[in-house]
């Protein structure tokens, strides 16, 4: 019977091995970490995700929660994926519809083991995990008081603590997002979060930052957007608008270059919510 990865961990950390990328090199050197994977290539970006996650458990004798948390959302990501994938016929080569129908039942077993493992767990990453997945209302009480004692600095847990205070503590919540965004960098910046602030400043009726951080968003994701609507809420203001594109492809270079101490939105959050540095 296929067992949960993590209870391999404690052996995999005997072996000595390096840092690999690549998923082929590790699935060559390390076989058992993808045995129970489909073979082809469907599903290929959450399948390499998984891998290296895998790698990484082994290589560490006590894995944190932020490592297992990543865990979790590998294995869901790829079973979801590998459903799908296991749901297409494949007319020439039927072994390989069958091959992913079995990655599915293995992935849905590892996941579920894995959930049952770390379920009562008193790490944050964990406790999150099953507070927003199955609305357990003692992980939610271990994740909001390990807030309240000063416990979380992960820059994707803060960014899910502001989001949830979006509309019930708005203050809250901007003051959560400044501190995301001192701690971030050009790897793990979510252009989303432009869009978060951006609504509380609508709230704040202040309509040209709602278009200058929404426009910025628009700009790092090429997201499809209505010209005549962004313009309205510039009340037609097109000399206004002109400034805040450049203001806006400005902001998006120095994001995706890491550089958000340099600009203007770290200036305006700082001096709004007293997080300077």
């Amino acid at each position: 019977m296929f067992t949960s990865f993590l209870g391999f961990v404690g052996f995999f950390g005997l072996l000595g091995c390096e840092g690999p990328s690549n998923t082929q090199v590790i699935c060559n050197k390390n076989p058992e970490l993808c045995a129970d994977l489909h073979k082809d290539s469907w599903c290929r970006f959450e399948k390499g995700d998984l891998i290296r996650n895998r790698y990484k458990l082994k290589s560490t004798p006590t894995p944190s929660g932020k490592l297992i948390f990543d865990q979790l959302v590998y294995l869901e990501d790829y079973n979801k994926c590998v459903e799908l994938a296991a749901g297409v016929q494949h007319i020439l080569h039927p072994e390989r519809t069958n091959d992913r129908a079995r990655a599915f039942g293995l992935s849905s077993q590892s996941l579920f083991e894995l959930q049952q493992t770390t379920k009562n767990s008193q790490d944050p990453h964990l406790a999150y995990y099953h507070w927003s997945r199955f609305n357990d209302v003692n992980a939610g009480n271990v994740f909001f008081a390990a807030e309240k004692a000063g416990l979380i600095n992960d820059v994707e847990l803060l960014a899910q603590l502001a989001a949830y205070y979006l509309r019930s503590n708005p203050e809250k919540s901007k003051s959560l997002y400044a501190q995301v965004l001192n701690s971030s960098n050009k790897e793990n910046f979510k252009p989303d979060w432009l869009l978060a602030l951006a609504t509380l400043y609508r709230n704040e009726n202040k309509p040209e930052v709602e278009y200058w951080l929404s426009m910025t968003n628009i700009v790092m994701t090429d997201a499809k957007y209505t010209q005549s609507h962004m313009l309205a809420l510039l009340k037609g203001n097109k000399a206004l608008q002109l400034d805040l594109d450049k203001d806006a492809n400005e902001l998006a270079q120095l994001l995706v270059s890491g550089n958000y101490q340099q600009s203007k939105l770290k200036m305006l959050l700082d001096k709004e919510t007293n997080h300077a540095g």
